[in-house]
Parts: structure tokens; C-alpha cells; sequence
């Protein structure tokens, strides 16, 4: 190693930063975040350490550096753009042996600044010893993904059960396997959902009976998003990693599917028009039972499991039947179908509402609210309405919508396989029996949709790459 790792305790402890500028205020902010008394030594001050030091914040010294500053400080940061200067303060904090850091030149520091995921207590460095900063704000940005914000409050539900585990378990073997199960458990699940009330308890069990595990899965309900895997949350990610099982969905894209665990059971419940692989009744019914097996299960919805997804019903089977479950939202379809489709769904000239509505035939017939679907000044979104196009436009025009509304029908929006094609009510149905496009398909009426050639941005490539596919009709070949 160049240099060892360390956690320094500056918390009210007088630290120095001469400079006055941008980088200045940045390693003021962070050692103000680590409770460091800060005194800044600079002629001129930008912006934001003007307001610092007008409010007492920090304290300032309006001149140039002089040794004289080093009297009394415990860690220095020279951040000017005078190298000279530079070159003067890591030379003499180093003859006073106070940890000194230039920015931006690690030949002058003693020790550098790293890369920092704070999820304090819980504090994770990354460095590359002043070879790449770029680099090491890389790697912590992919460790973000791994560690979620609520590993904080675990560290303090550890903290505040500590001394009585030592208690409970005199073997150090013992105590550790008892935290590795907290810890990658059903408990840490239930702080990272925000349930520390549900967690406290579960723990005080949990010594009660020498057995951190609760014998009871969680289902997490996961929104897969509209098809491009770059959309999917951090959330989502961690949780779609660690489940037993994945039940997902027809309309889960197969490169989100490919994202969770290589040896998860993976359970296809999607349903087609006419078929279905499994009731709903029958799919709520499943996550009981795979959840009270002790198996954590992953839910996995197209979209956003709030929209159209018949996420609350699944959740408030599980709610009557005691099984914990996570919520995670996703890009909607409308949302992220329209944006990659350069359409807004709202804007200042054309539209002030957006409604979302399910154009799902049932019996041959839509029972809607045309009369408001026909309202001025609205976008109106159709799910699932590629069928009941002919329905549609008839009943929008019947309301007294003009034929020449614009209309556009999005086509596997986000992926690889997108497709938009525009008109209007009255000639988007021959649009369709030409080009015949392929489902799953949005259909947006309103007058955004003229914006749509101006700033649309995404283009989905010639030939799709090799192996892509679009959103699942089956469940694939092989399962683990």
C-alpha cells in the first residue's frame, strides 16, 4: 500500500485550509461534515465562504498564508492555485508533523482525500492514491449501488444491541454468525424499508431465542421499468440480487430479467390476451406461500407495479396473510415511453394534465370516461390499447376531440426495438394496419405529440445487437 487507510476524529479539533476558492469550499464543506473547526486563511473568498464566514461558520483570516497559521492546527489543506504557496505549506506542516494535503498534488501530501459513500456511521474510502481521482469517484459510484442509504440505522441497531449480544452468546464464533444473519437478513430488510420499530423487535427475539433468522421470507414487489435496464433503480438492483425466487411478468424486459441472481428460481405468471400462465388469485397466493418458506421473493412487474401492474391487490394479500414486503417504484411506461419518444406529456402550450388510462378491451367494449378524455389542454396516455385503437379514436371524435388531434403510438419504448409512429385520430388506424406494430405499445393523444419530431433524441439502432430480445411472451428456456 502508498498510504494506510485511516478514520481521523477531528470533531471540534481546529483544522486549517488556505485558499479561497471553489476547491477551497469543497474541502471546507467536508470538514465541516466530519465536525471540524475550520479556519480559512485566504485574501479573497468565493461566494459561498463569504456566507460561511459572515454567519461564524468558519473562521477568517483575510491575508496571505504565513507559518504562523500552523500554530495549534491538527490537519492542513492547502488548496490555492499559487504553487509556490502550495509547495511552502506541505514543506513546513511536514517539519511540524501535521497531516498535510495539497489538492491535486499527491507528491506534496501526507495523506489524500478519498472518495467517500457516507452512510454514517457507516463511512466507506475509496483512493487511488492521487493517481485518479476521476477513477476512484468511479469505483464509489458503483459501490453506491451495493450499499444502500439505510445501512446507517442498521449500524445504529447494532450499535444499541451490541453489549447485550456479547452477553447473550460468550463464544465469538457464535456472536459472528449470529450478526452475519442480522445483518444479511430478514432484520436488515425490515431497517432498510424504514420498519426499525418491527426490527427492534425482531432482534430482542431474536436474543430471546439465540436464532437470528424469523423463519419467514419478505416479498419485495420490484418495478422492472419500460425496458432499458439503465432504468432500474439502485433498489431495485440490490434487492433483485439477493432473492431466492423471481415471478415475473410477460412484459419484463429480458435484460432486466438476466439482472437477478444466476441461480434464483425464476417463476413465469404473465399473462397474454386469452391466456394466462397463472389466475391472479393464484399468483398472490404463490408469494404467500414461497414467502412462508422462508424465501425471499422478488415480484417482478413491467413498468411500475402501482400502474396498471395489480401491485396493491398482490400486497394486500400479503399484508392480511403477515408476510413483510417492499415496495419499489419504477419509470412508468407513460413516462418513460413518452421521454424517449421526445414527447412531454405536459408543457406550458399544449398541456397542463396528463391522464393515464388502461385501453384494455373487456367483452369487446372500453367503459370510460370519454366526456373527460375529451377535455382541452390534456395529454391522455392508453395502456395496453393497440386493439381498442379503433375503439378509441371512434369514441374521442364521437366527443367532440378534432380528427386531426395528434396521436402517436410508441412501440417496446426504451429498447433496442422502439418504434414511434405519429398521426392524427382520424388516420392513426391505417397507420397501424400498415406498419403493424408489435406489442407492447402506448398510445398518447394530445397536442404534445406535434413536438415530437423537434425533440426526439433516442435512436434505437438499425440492427438490434446481437442476442437483445424484446419483452418476455414465455418464460425462457432454461431456470435455475
Amino acid at each position: 500500500m502508498d498510504f494506510l487507510p485511516l478514520f481521523l476524529n477531528i470533531r471540534d479539533k481546529p483544522c486549517l485550509v488556505v485558499g479561497g476558492g471553489e476547491v477551497a469550499a469543497r474541502k471546507v464543506s467536508l470538514l465541516r461534515k466530519a465536525g471540524a473547526s475550520v479556519t480559512l486563511v485566504s485574501p479573497e473568498l468565493c461566494p459561498e465562504l463569504l456566507a460561511l464566514a459572515a454567519s461564524g461558520e468558519i473562521l477568517h483570516t483575510a491575508r496571505p498564508y504565513e507559518q504562523q497559521d500552523l500554530h495549534g492546527v491538527r490537519l492542513v489543506i492547502a488548496a490555492t492555485d499559487n504553487a509556490g504557496v502550495n509547495q511552502q505549506v506541505s514543506e513546513q506542516a511536514g517539519q511540524l508533523n501535521i497531516p498535510v494535503n495539497v489538492v491535486d498534488q499527491p507528491e506534496l501530501c501526507s495523506f489524500i482525500v478519498p472518495s467517500i459513500i457516507d452512510r454514517s456511521p457507516v463511512v466507506a474510502a475509496v483512493s487511488t492514491g492521487g493517481a485518479s481521482p476521476v477513477l476512484a469517484r468511479i469505483i464509489r459510484t458503483r459501490l453506491e449501488t451495493l450499499i444502500p442509504s439505510g445501512y446507517g440505522h442498521l449500524a445504529e441497531l447494532a450499535n444499541r444491541f451490541r453489549s447485550r449480544v456479547k452477553e447473550r452468546f460468550g463464544n465469538s464464533a457464535q456472536r459472528r454468525r449470529f450478526w452475519e444473519n442480522v445483518l444479511n437478513g430478514a432484520i436488515a430488510e425490515r431497517v432498510f424499508s424504514g420498519h426499525m420499530e418491527e426490527a427492534e423487535a425482531a432482534m430482542t427475539q431474536a436474543l430471546e431465542t439465540g436464532d437470528a433468522s424469523t423463519g419467514m421470507g419478505e416479498v419485495y414487489l420490484v418495478g422492472g421499468g419500460p425496458g432499458d435496464p439503465d432504468l432500474i433503480s439502485f433498489r431495485a438492483l440490490r434487492l433483485m440480487q439477493q432473492a431466492d425466487v423471481v415471478v415475473y411478468d410477460r412484459l419484463v424486459a429480458q435484460a432486466i430479467l438476466e439482472m437477478t441472481r444466476r441461480d434464483a428460481q425464476r417463476i413465469y405468471v404473465g399473462k397474454e390476451r386469452d391466456h394466462h400462465a397463472m389466475r391472479q388469485e393464484e399468483i398472490n397466493g404463490l408469494l404467500v406461500k414461497l414467502a412462508k418458506e422462508g424465501k425471499r421473493v422478488v415480484r417482478l412487474k413491467g413498468g411500475d407495479p402501482f400502474i396498471f401492474g395489480r401491485g396493491g391487490e398482490e400486497i394486500d394479500t400479503l399484508s392480511d396473510e403477515g408476510v413483510p414486503f417492499q415496495v419499489v417504484p419504477a419509470v412508468t411506461a407513460a413516462s418513460g415511453c413518452a421521454a424517449y419518444a421526445g414527447i412531454p406529456l405536459t408543457h406550458r402550450e399544449f398541456a397542463q394534465s396528463v391522464t393515464f388510462v388502461t385501453g384494455h378491451l373487456k367483452d369487446g367494449t372500453m367503459n370510460l370516461n370519454w366526456s373527460q378524455l375529451a377535455q382541452p389542454n390534456q395529454t391522455v396516455v392508453f395502456y395496453m390499447g393497440l386493439l381498442g385503437l379503433p375503439v378509441i379514436t371512434d369514441q374521442l371524435i364521437k366527443h367532440h376531440v378534432s380528427p386531426e388531434m395528434p396521436v402517436a403510438l410508441v412501440q417496446q419504448g426504451t429498447t433496442e426495438h422502439q418504434r414511434v409512429f405519429t398521426g392524427t385520430l382520424s388516420t392513426i388506424q391505417s397507420i397501424v394496419e400498415r406498419e403493424k406494430p408489435k406489442p407492447p405499445t402506448l398510445i398518447i393523444v394530445g397536442n404534445v405529440v406535434r413536438l415530437q419530431e423537434k425533440l426526439s433524441w433516442y435512436r434505437a439502432p438499425a440492427e438490434p445487437r446481437k442476442g437483445a430480445t424484446s419483452p418476455i411472451s414465455g418464460p425462457p428456456e432454461t431456470s435455475a
